[in-house]
């Protein structure tokens, strides 16, 4: 266990941190991540000093989750300090790399604790390669921070570590949990979000009832989409748009195709929007912690499937619309009006081996700068992620082998995953044909 040295304690140490209505939205769960370095790459001790300098600048991820009197959850700022693990592995980073990484995923990154309540938030594990390369694996739990933080604290990791003693410590990540849930003077929520962000209603955002089935009949596939395979899809749109919201036009259409549904049901998306610079006021963007709602853009399959993509990415557009100040400002209001009542709020967290269809999930990562997570000896050559455990869920993330491309990690039921990869790459000037 390896805890930051302060010269002066940090502004926040000892504080009882409450969770958020936006912590409380997300997974109660340990997220996991890896990148792999090729060699030569920094020494352990080079790796650990830079980490505990940049855990100095957030004190959350030396903290533990702990539970107060009234059996609510709150993050302890007690400095009780990060994992970290060392491994060995007998074999070149190159040869694992090449053979795909799937099977010794796990491996990479710490166990699970059993218990998240004590347990270390964030943990770390180091394997060093027989050639010296150097594969990081991290679990942290999602209580501390979404994506958009972490790509923060992996950044100032990465710069601590390559500008060693000469490291510039930069402003300090804005860290107020407070200011970012500030209810009106008569909180007054105006949208259902105990049917949308929390069970507890009708489930309003499903499709229909999700089945549960055993792991093994989800597949977790890659797909990679080069720089001129996104110029085509951008070409068709006919209209500026983001390379996400033309990719998760092309996916949603491609896997509704692949998994042959009814031309009559409805199929929607779970999209991930970054709420700070859409709230009222915005809050800063080097905010650490969780600030994600969801988008639900919802269409019928012939729609879908017989639709231009510039429609698509139109619908798409429309739902992420939706969550702006007056949104998020009632969802906070709903936080507040929940703690003055005293209610429990449960996550609309999908169990794993959950089946999405017809419905889907989505996440983008394209945000990480890949680049600044270079520790001196160049950036990281892979950055994977493990098994989908929910069929439906996909995330977009930048290519490690290709300037401009994208690879996409998606979950797909054993049943749909041929067709899927028949057809995935198949680029439709309007739409495609739907079952009627």
């Amino acid at each position: 266990m390896m805890k930051p040295a302060f010269s002066t304690p940090h502004p926040l140490a000892g504080d009882k941190v409450q969770l958020t209505v936006f912590d409380r939205a997300t997974f109660d769960i340990y997220v996991p991540s890896v990148r792999a370095y090729t060699a030569p790459a920094p020494s352990n001790e080079a790796l650990k000093e830079g980490l505990l300098k940049t855990v100095a600048l957030f004190p959350h991820l030396a903290g533990r989750l702990a539970v107060d009197d009234h059996g609510r959850r709150f993050l302890h700022l007690n400095d009780e300090g990060v994992l970290v693990i060392e491994a060995t592995v007998s074999a070149d980073l190159a040869d694992v790399l090449a053979d795909g990484m799937a099977a010794n995923f796990d491996d990479m990154y710490p166990t699970f604790p059993e218990e998240n309540v004590g347990a270390a938030l964030l943990q770390v594990k180091v394997n060093r390669f027989r050639c010296g390369g150097v594969v990081i694996g991290t679990i942290a739990h999602h209580y501390l921070g979404d994506g958009h933080s972490f790509g923060i604290f992996f950044t100032t990791w990465a710069s601590a570590v390559r500008e060693g003693k000469n490291f510039a410590v930069p402003s300090p990540p804005f860290l107020d949990r407070g200011e970012t849930t500030v209810p009106r003077p008569t909180p007054t929520p105006v949208f259902d979000h105990r049917s949308i962000e929390f069970r507890g209603g009708d489930d309003g955002h499903s499709s229909k009832p999700h089945a549960v089935v055993p792991m093994d009949k989800i597949k977790s596939l890659t797909v990679h989409f080069t720089a001129e395979f996104i110029a085509d899809l951008k070409a068709r749109v006919g209209a500026r748009c983001s390379t996400f919201q033309c990719l998760l036009a092309h996916v949603w259409k491609k896997l509704t195709a692949a998994r042959d549904l009814k031309a009559e049901e409805f199929t929607q998306v779970r999209v991930a929007v970054n709420c700070r610079g859409r709230a009222n006021p915005p809050v800063p963007m080097d905010f650490f912690g969780n600030m994600v709602l969801w988008a639900f853009p919802r269409m019928q399959v012939r729609e879908l499937l017989n639709s231009s993509y510039g429609s698509v990415i139109g619908a798409i557009r429309d739902a992420v619309a939706r969550i702006d100040g007056k949104y998020i400002q009632s969802f906070v209001d709903f936080g507040a009006v929940a703690d003055m009542n005293g209610e429990e709020l449960t996550a609309t967290a999908p169990a794993a081996g959950t089946m999405l269809c017809p419905d889907m999930e989505v996440d983008s990562w394209l945000g990480f700068q890949f680049q600044q997570m270079d520790l001196g000896t160049g950036p990281p050559c892979a950055f994977l992620t493990p098994n989908l455990p929910v069929e439906g869920l996909m995330i977009f993330v930048p290519s490690r082998t290709a300037k401009g491309g994208v690879d996409l990690f998606v979950a797909v039921a054993e049943g749909h995953v041929k067709e899927f990869k028949r057809v995935c790459y198949s680029v439709d000037s309007s739409g495609c044909r739907t079952k009627m």
